[in-house]
């Protein structure tokens, strides 16, 4: 194993078979307040453009989470935090977040194969309506491909997977497969990016990244 310092964000390297790669990345010594150097933001739909800035989390695994901290209630408003040192097609991509606030959604995602801020492929999970979906999001557009009911409780830590291999894709929440669908629109290259909803006031406190064969 081997270990690399991204910004203010730790990026941990994992060497696995065959030219695969796992990193995993956490905010143990980004300041706070600061978005750290690896991410950029980005905004889908409309409404004010996401802030996001670390905090300080006694619950985060190191002490310190990366929020999107701005409330705007504006409905059809996709705050996205990029990852800037990883792009794959073939991908599994994993967020552990925390639902904070949200009148309108307390909602936290992953996208994965994201070409701009109006292209990709995106799982989110909402506190508010207790279930998990799968899009795409072509030209600013987002599309439902499926989706299932299950508990997401606020103020707790939750874990999220987004695998992308070809066609197929398979969603886990919490350790558990919930759903697997099939889509051919976006099958090129990506980045990975961190992805809230409206009000959604959302921690996370770390992105794993595994690039599949």
């Amino acid at each position: 194993m081997s270990s690399r310092i991204a910004a203010v964000a730790l990026v941990s390297s994992v060497l696995l078979p065959i030219g695969a790669q796992a990193e995993t990345v956490t905010f143990a010594g980004a300041k706070v307040g600061s978005l750290p150097n690896a991410f950029e933001t980005a905004l889908t739909g409309e409404g004010r453009e996401g802030l996001w800035a670390i905090v300080e989390d006694t619950r985060a695994e190191s002490g310190r989470a990366l929020e999107q901290r701005t409330p705007d209630p504006t409905d059809y408003r996709f705050p996205l935090a990029i990852y800037k040192l990883a792009k794959a097609r073939d991908v599994e991509a994993t967020i552990r977040f925390k639902p904070i606030y949200g009148k309108v959604d307390q909602a936290g995602g992953v996208a994965v194969r994201l070409i701009d801020a109006n292209n990709y492929y995106l799982v989110r999970a909402n506190a508010l309506e207790d279930n998990v979906h799968f899009y795409r999001v072509i030209g600013g557009d987002r599309q439902e491909l499926k989706g299932v009911h299950t508990r997401v409780s606020k103020g707790e830590w939750h874990t999220l997977s987004l695998r992308a291999q070809g066609p197929k894709f398979t969603i886990t929440f919490d350790g558990k497969e919930l759903f697997t669908a099939t889509d051919t629109t976006f099958g090129g290259e990506g980045r990975v990016a961190l992805w809230t909803k409206a009000d959604s006031i959302t921690r996370f406190d770390q992105l794993k990244i595994e690039t599949l064969q």
